[in-house]
């Protein structure tokens, strides 16, 4: 029987990777007529490989985490800016990006339109999946859409495996940013159309494409200084479709507090999830997942990356998040999802009372210190011990803080540098290197299952601060700020903003994405599509003044090497400079 190539050939030479085994990648047409679920079964299976590289590209490179130190791992690029085409990770990134492209597109020239409304629905499934990796990687590829995207230049556009695969084969060369929006416009308006069906939030649905939408014209509509009104209003528009429809509802804050926890199937916010389940991690398969890097839990995970200084300083700046377990008291709900990790003496199982706070530790460099506290009646003493040397003894040197908030535990230092310093009363967090374990679990415990995660796509929470966003350049500061305290005060209780104006909107409503999203892969590219500079000043092994501007070269990634060494036909690399 006649075999068909069901994996794009761009997918196959522009990646220099092994075309999948069947069933998904090499069929028989007749079994590919009868059973096109195994088809977009085999697409869906493409957005797990896909899922860990686009995590990684996209939350490394903001400022939300930390790492213990630097790392002969290609995922250090992401985190330290030191841009290379030969990444492995990236290859990863682009190489399943186009897998599914290829399978979702091979389905749509496969069957017509309109036999059924289950295949109807089958073909929305394929043009939500093209749409949704033509966004990631045009947005990892190409520059931020407010900065000439009618010459930069975005991806590839390649649909489906060419007529003339094995005869001169010549693809075109990237897009421009422009086009290649369009092209992800085009995709998800289709798969709205198409998807009637509901399959639940771990397939596509009419509903996904229209949260992806919203957040595809947020990308679109410009900075707060010089926004587009026609893509904020269509990036409302779909906001409204998917809040007004009823089928997704914002969970409440104690519920909220145990979202990783959920199965997407169990979770109303969740409007889609890259599913993922137990039996695809057994034994170390645990420590090499996202929430592996984040967090040990049962013995499993690295733990070698942290909640940020600055992530931690926002989680607070409404009110202390006291993780101590006998003290434990959540503000912001958002807290719960970052476990220090206090270290107990072995025989007594008591924790150390410490002063912690970060401090200037020589020049251009950031650090944690964790003094161990005296108290004398009133007077609390913190004392930083200098450990002998073979010239010097021991040095105790105390310092007497100075309150600000006794019932929160903050209080101030004068050190020996002569500035003074803010920081907690707190346990002894235990050290990885030099930096307290702040574990991020954000990324783990679902179904209470050690690393198990299901990549969220979409959720409730932020389609409200799409909108927020979109009426805020809208100028509709009264209707933004409804929407955004909408958010806001499901973590924090009593927390609401009391006005919103052109004066403070970007500041809030960018502050609010970064605590509603952290470690959902969002935060580098909202910094940069909105014209900021990304700055990291804080404790890390990263260039901690250095201010990423949204035009620096650096704000996208190389095309891989292998891509383009491979590819039949012209692709252009992004500049080196």
């Amino acid at each position: 029987m006649k075999k068909l190539l069901l994996i794009l050939v761009a997918a196959a030479t522009v990646t220099s990777c092994n075309i999948d085994r069947f069933p998904y990648s090499s069929m028989d047409s007749d079994v590919i007529a009868n059973n096109p679920d195994a088809m977009i079964n085999g697409a869906y299976a493409q957005l797990k490989a896909w899922s860990d590289p686009m995590h990684r590209a996209g939350e490394y490179a903001g400022d939300n985490m930390m790492i213990r130190g630097a790392s002969t791992d290609a995922f250090y690029e992401f985190i330290s800016y030191a841009r290379t085409p030969n990444n492995d990770r990236l290859s990863s990134f682009w190489n399943a990006g186009y897998k599914a492209v290829a399978q979702s597109s091979n389905v749509i020239k496969m069957f017509k339109e309109g036999e059924s409304a289950e295949r109807d629905n089958q073909l929305g499934e394929c043009y939500y999946i093209r749409g949704m990796m033509y966004f990631y990687l045009v947005r990892a590829y190409g520059r931020p859409f407010s900065q000439n995207p009618e010459t930069n230049l975005g991806v590839p556009i390649v649909n489906g495996t060419p007529d003339d695969v094995f005869d001169n084969l010549n693809l075109p060369d990237r897009s421009t940013v422009k086009e290649t929006y369009e092209q992800v416009i085009s995709d998800l308006k289709k798969a709205e159309s198409l998807l009637t069906v509901n399959k639940g939030n771990i397939y596509a649905s009419q509903g996904a494409a229209q949260a992806l939408l919203s957040r595809v014209y947020l990308f679109m509509s410009g900075t707060y200084e010089s926004p587009n009104a026609e893509y904020a209003k269509l990036s409302l528009e779909y906001a409204d479709k998917v809040i007004n429809s009823g089928k997704y509802s914002l969970l409440d804050r104690e519920r909220f507090m145990k979202y990783n926890t959920f199965t997407p199937e169990n979770n109303n916010e969740t409007i889609f999830a890259i599913k993922r389940v137990a039996s695809e991690f057994s034994g170390f398969d645990h420590y090499y997942g996202i929430g592996g890097m984040y967090s040990n839990i049962g013995g499993m995970g690295w733990g070698e990356m942290y909640a940020s200084a600055k992530y931690i300083d926002l989680l607070n700046e409404t009110g202390r998040n006291d993780w101590r377990p006998d003290n434990y008291s959540i503000v912001d709900a958002r807290a719960s999802f970052i476990e220090p990790t206090y270290a107990q003496d072995e025989k007594t199982g008591k924790y150390t009372d410490v002063f912690r706070f970060v401090k200037e530790d020589g020049a251009n460099t950031l650090n944690y210190a964790q003094f161990e506290v005296e108290r004398a009646g009133n007077v609390i003493t913190a004392v930083e011990v200098i450990p002998k040397t073979e010239t010097k003894p021991e040095e105790r040197i105390p310092y007497v803080l100075t309150v600000i908030d006794s019932d929160q535990g903050i209080y101030s230092v004068k050190y020996k540098d002569g500035k003074i310093y803010k920081g907690v009363l707190d346990y002894y967090i235990s050290l990885n290197r030099v930096y307290p374990q702040f574990y991020i679990t954000k990324c783990s415990r679902e179904g209470e299952n050690s690393q198990l995660h299901s990549p969220v796509i979409s959720r409730l929470g932020e389609v409200y601060l799409n909108r927020a966003e979109a009426q805020a350049k809208l100028g509709n500061y009264s209707a933004a700020l409804s929407d955004l305290n909408t958010i806001r005060t499901r973590s924090i209780v009593n927390g609401a903003y009391a006005s919103l104006s052109a004066s403070n909107a970007s500041k809030l409503i960018d502050k609010e994405r970064e605590l509603e999203l952290a470690f959902q892969a969002e935060r580098s590219y909202d910094v940069f599509r909105n014209g900021d500079a990304l700055s990291r000043e804080y404790p890390g092994p990263h260039s901690q003044f250095e201010k990423i501007t949204s035009t620096d070269y650096r704000v996208v990634f190389y095309i891989p090497q292998s891509a383009i060494n491979s590819y039949p036909g012209v692709l252009t690399q992004n500049p080196t400079q």
